[in-house]
This record gives structure tokens, sequence and C-alpha cells, in this order.
């Protein structure tokens, strides 16, 4: 059996055969495989977040990476003992211990049974043979989303109990470690935890004999001493300290989506990994230690312990995401999962449901594009960000985010087979550090080059709950895209308290320099109420960006999303709104003229509104006084001849002679 961090090649079920002697002690064992060569499956390897550059990745057990780095994950596996419907029984006389059989791997000839020896260990208690697989074991597949666990799990009242495991450090036999272990714990299930908190943070994962087969230590013994092996001594550990508490525990072995794993690819010849399963309440339970006890570098060189609580007694309908045993019945599934729909399902990792994420759609891994485009959609509870990776760029696609789950619609720019992640954090995490959650292939067949989107355009696209809860209420465009035929569009937020907002205009051409991005915008307040009318300079794809900060804050400005502007009119060419100054303030409202670039030799007229100034003028080749109109607003006429700049100025203090400069036009030059 290989060994490695998630994806090793673990021995393949060795024959069971039972005998009998008149015993007092009973254990059951499984005779696993120790002479297999690396199979190429095995260890998880999963993307990670796309947040902030990260150092180099470490990949848990499981093979996933540390989710605070982007980058792919891998992880170990284990092997088990119980093949078809046939279980080896060793017994005992009382009083004795059993020895580990020696690994055998059995080829088509006649199997041999190993020779049954002992040796006197009055630790060990009495434990019964373990019972197949029955039907009251079974869980409904798919997932019913109730619970990640089969066995309804208080952490809390475990807090003690695994401080306990973590400071125990006995350097004897199993037997005294058990023993030691077991005074703080009463129940069976508390057994099984403080056995399982024990490994997860005492036994490293064996990176020297993953790449090297004769410095690999399985026996339970060896992996005590050394404090270290492979997924066959993780799991062979677990069995013979359950053994010793009293718990009937299988080793289970089969084929796991860990290190090395391809999106695709099909399982055949002996299985790569090892894993558990406990009986407790009157159930099967499963468990793997060795996925759940840390991370390795991507040169799988280095161990790092870090803990995973998802593969404790983890739902059975989500446990075959990434382990399909030898023998059906150790699903522990009703219906089971055949070995075709295991290798075309798609791979949901721990950290897609310790995030709270649900379903992803679709559910298999391989995707093909019609008409260019290609849609995924997840499920999730409240307040989950996302965000994607397509070739590594998410600049072809636009995803949503909805009150319950995101959107995802993929339009690739090239033909061919891609690989596509999706990144997924909590909302309220306060490090910018995204999880690779989920890994597809997207094979396209043919591409949408009209949906080719601007560099600059952020995932995720368009308002949402998220938009919500930084300040922007009932957005009047809902959708991430807004298509204008001739060139404007205007849109209406009701804002937050205290909230101040700027807006700017990308595109890909170079028409637009930093200074313009915000002159073709016109930014209107009405009470709590925010109109930006915009106008484009030409047809083309726009990106709409939206920036906060609060207004108490002296601080800078902070991104919060954008909208996808499209025009296809060929004939748009809107110029830019007048320079607005620095006293130009909030709330003043421009009516008319809306464009800078005015007409010479022309009387313009000027409509503005604007509370609590006394005096308006346009200074153009002459100057010209606004009068205040009954309605509140502030109008009159301009003649542009003799001039190349026009500006209008406010006089905000009676007692003051000074006018303040609020605006400017060009005007055309003959």
């Amino acid at each position: 059996m290989h060994h490695g961090p998630s994806r090793e090649g673990c021995a393949a079920a060795a024959a069971r055969e039972a005998k009998t002697n008149p015993p007092s002690s009973v254990e059951v064992r499984a005779a696993t495989r120790q002479d297999q060569q690396p199979s190429s499956t095995g260890l998880q390897d999963d993307g990670n977040g796309n947040g902030r550059p990260q150092p180099p990745p470490k990949r848990d057990l499981s093979g996933q990476q540390d989710p605070k780095e982007p980058h792919k994950q891998k992880q170990t596996v284990t092997s088990y003992t119980n093949e078809g419907t046939h279980v080896t029984v060793e017994i005992h006389p009382k009083g004795t211990s059993p020895q580990f059989f020696k690994k055998l791997s059995f080829g088509k000839g006649p199997r041999r049974v190993p020779s049954l020896r002992g040796q006197d260990n009055k630790a060990f208690e009495r434990t019964e043979a373990p019972r197949p697989p029955s039907t009251k074991d079974l869980h409904v597949y798919p997932w019913d989303k109730s619970s990640l666990k089969s066995l309804a799990v208080d952490l809390q009242k475990f807090e003690k109990l695994d401080a306990y495991a973590l400071k125990v450090n006995t350097k004897g036999s199993v037997e005294e470690l058990v023993q030691t272990l077991l005074k703080q714990a009463r129940t069976d299930l508390e057994k099984v935890r403080v056995i399982w908190m024990w490994i997860c943070h005492h036994i490293e994962y064996d990176v020297v004999g993953f790449h090297n087969k004769s410095l690999r230590l399985c026996k339970p013994t060896d992996v005590l001493r050394t404090g270290k092996s492979v997924c066959e001594g993780y799991a062979g550990l677990f069995q013979q300290m359950c053994s010793v508490a009293g718990i009937q525990c299988m080793k289970l072995s089969g084929y796991s989506k860990g290190y090395g794993y391809k999106i695709g690819q099909t399982f055949q010849g002996n299985s790569d990994h090892a894993w558990n399963a406990v009986y407790l309440d009157g159930r099967w339970h499963l468990l793997d230690s060795t996925w759940g006890s840390g991370t390795v570098d991507d040169a799988l060189t280095k161990f790092t312990f870090k803990y995973n609580e998802f593969y404790f007694l983890t739902h059975p309908a989500l446990f075959v995401n990434n382990h399909f045993p030898d023998n059906s019945n150790w699903q522990l599934l009703k219906p089971t999962l055949t070995l075709k729909q295991f290798e075309s399902n798609l791979q949901h990792n721990s950290d897609f449901y310790n995030l709270g994420l649900l379903a992803a759609h679709p559910q298999t891994a391989l995707i093909q594009t019609e008409n260019g485009t290609a849609t995924i959609s997840v499920e999730c509870r409240p307040s989950t960000l996302f965000t994607f990776k397509l070739e590594g760029t998410d600049e072809h696609g636009l995803l949503t985010l909805r009150k319950q789950g995101m959107k995802l619609e993929l339009y690739p720019q090239k033909t061919g087979r891609q690989e596509l992640q999706i990144f997924a954090r909590p909302s309220k995490s306060t490090e910018d550090v995204y999880t690779c959650v989920l890994e597809y292939i997207v094979e396209c067949k043919s591409v949408d080059k009209s949906r080719c989107f601007p560099k600059d355009l952020h995932q995720p696209v368009g308002p949402s709950w998220f938009t919500e809860k930084q300040g922007f209420l009932r957005p009047s465009h809902p959708d991430p895209i807004i298509h204008t035929n001739d060139g404007r569009c205007s849109l209406t937020f009701t804002l937050g308290k205290d909230i101040s907002i700027l807006a700017s205009l990308h595109a890909d051409s170079s028409s637009l320099s930093e200074e313009m991005s915000r002159q073709h915008i016109m930014q209107i307040h009405r009470g709590n109420q925010v109109e930006f009318k915009v106008h484009l300079p030409h047809a083309g794809s726009f990106v709409l960006k939206f920036f906060t900060k609060k207004k108490s804050d002296p601080g800078s400005y902070s991104f919060i999303f954008n909208y996808l502007i499209t025009c296809l009119n060929t004939e748009v060419k809107w110029p830019a709104f007048p320079l607005r100054y620095s006293k130009w303030a909030e709330g003043y409202e421009l009516l008319e003229p809306l464009s800078r670039l005015l007409p010479a030799n022309r009387n313009v007229q000027f409509k503005l509104k604007m509370q609590g100034i006394s005096k308006v003028l346009v200074q153009a080749g002459d100057t010209y006084t606004l009068t205040l109109s009954r309605d509140g607003f502030w109008e009159g006429t301009c003649n542009t001849a003799g001039c190349t700049e026009l500006f209008v100025m406010v006089h905000e203090n009676a007692n003051h002679s000074y006018y303040s400069h609020i605006l400017k036009y060009d005007v055309e030059t003959q």
C-alpha cells in the first residue's frame, strides 16, 4: 500500500478468513498490503484562495490547501481489511494480545492465511467481532443538507476532553496510552473522540516514508514509537487503540480523490487509501485521522499539524465525495454509488462544507459549453463571498452574488479544455483570503467574442446582499449588465447613513484617462437618494465602479462593486460632463447644460438647484447673473461669443465679496 498525504497507494484489501479457538478475548483484524507500488491516486489536490499573495501553500492530508493559501493542496489516504462479505477474526486466549498480520498482497492464486500468535497483555479488553453494515446504518444519498456529521455532536462539550488529549504524551505501549486517555472519557463517543484527537495532534505524516517504501513504518507500535506514519499506519493505530478501549472499529481501504488526483480520471487496480469506521450508538460511522491531522507542502517534503474537524464522524453522503471503499457496503449509503459515478462526480473538499456551502450545479466535474457559455451555481448559507479563476484569470465570466449562493456565467475566449477554480470566504472574515472550494474542467467548443469583458471588471459583478451591507440600498438596476442604445443611462440608490460615494468609468481603450474616468458621470444627491447619470464617450463595453467611505472617516475610499455597461451603437459619442471643482457640494444639482463642450456664439440656457447660495454668476466673454426662481432653481441665459472657456461661480455668503468657482465648460472653436 502506498501511503501518501491524501493520495497514496493504499493496499487492496487482503483476504479474510475466520478461525476459532476457545477464547475469552476476541479481536478483529484486517490484513492489508504493505508491498504495493505507489498509485497515482490518493492525495487530494485542491486550489485555494485568490486574495493577496500568500507564502508557499500547505496541503492538508485530504489534499486541501491551508485556507489562507491560494494554491493547490494535497492530502493522504489509508487502507482497510474488510473485503466483500468476509472478515478476518483473530481469537486469543484470555490475557494475550494479538500480533498484527504481516501485510500480504494476494494474486489470483490460492490465498495464504497468516499464522496467529499472541503475547501476554492484560490491557486488552474484550471486543466483539464487528458486525457488517446493515440497513439501520445507511444514510440517504444525495446529502439531505441536515448535518455534516452522521452523529449529533456538541463540540463545546468536547473542549476539556480535547485539551486533555493534546496534553497526553505517553511514551509507553499502546495499551498504556489508551489507559491514560480513557481517564477522562466515559462514554464510547468520548473514547473515540479522545483517541481521534490524540492521533490527529501527535502523529505526523511521514513524508519520507511516502517517497521511500523501505522506510515506511505502519505497525501501531512503530507508529507510536516514531510518532509518524502514512495512511495505513494512522488507520491501524486508530483501530488498535479502539480495540484496547473496547470500541468496535474497522480499518477500511479504497480509492480516494487526493494527492495526484486529476479531474475526470478513472480508478483501477490497487486501493490507494485507508480510513476507519467505528461503531457508536448502534450504528457505524466513518472517519479519517490521516486527513484530519495536518498539511504538507507542494513537494510533499514537509508536514505541518493543522487539525481538520470535518473528517470526524463525517456524514457518509459527504465522505463518499472523496472516499470510495473496496466494499460498497461501507459507503453506508442508500443507494450506493458506482465507481463510475464516483469518478464523474464533482469533488467537494472539506473547505466546501466547512464554509457553509451546501450544493453546486452542475454536479459533474466536466462541463461542456453551449454556444460559447456555461453556467455554474452554488447554494450556501448567507454571507459567503465568492470569486473564480478560469485558467488563472477572472476576466472571462460574470459572477453574481445571491442571498444564498452565487451564479457564475462563463464565456471562455479560447476553445479546448480549461481549468476552473471557484473560491469562497466568509464575509465576516477579517482577512481578504479566499479558499478554493470547487474545481471543474470546462470544455469549450466555440467562442462568443461578443462576451469579451474589460480587464477592469472585478468579480463579483452587480449589486447584492453584500452591497446592501455597504450602504447601497434599493438599486434601480438589480442586474449586473446594463445595455444602452443611445449611450446614456441613469442609476439610483438609497444610501445608508454616513456614507460618501465616488464612481468612475473604465474601458480597455485609451479613450478614458484616470482624470476623465469620473468626468463622464454626474452624481446627484436628493436627501438619502443618489443618482448617477452616465454618458458614454463611444460604443463598447465599460465598467462602472463604485467606492465608499464613512463621512466621518478621513481615510480613502474603498472599492465596493461594479456594473458592466454595454453599447453597440457606433454613432454614440457623448462629451464629458462639466468639470466640477471642490466647491461643488454634494447637494448641488445641474439640470442644464450637461455637456462640457458648448457651441460657439450661441445662447445657452443654465439651470441649477443649490441651497444656501446668495448669488450665481456665469463668466464667459461677459458675466451673466442667474436668478432664483420660485421653485428654487437658479436660471438664466449666457452667450458663448468671444470665449473658449466658461465658468459658473457662486457667492455663498452675502457678507463676503469673493466668489467660488464650481463648474467649468469648454467652448467649441470655430
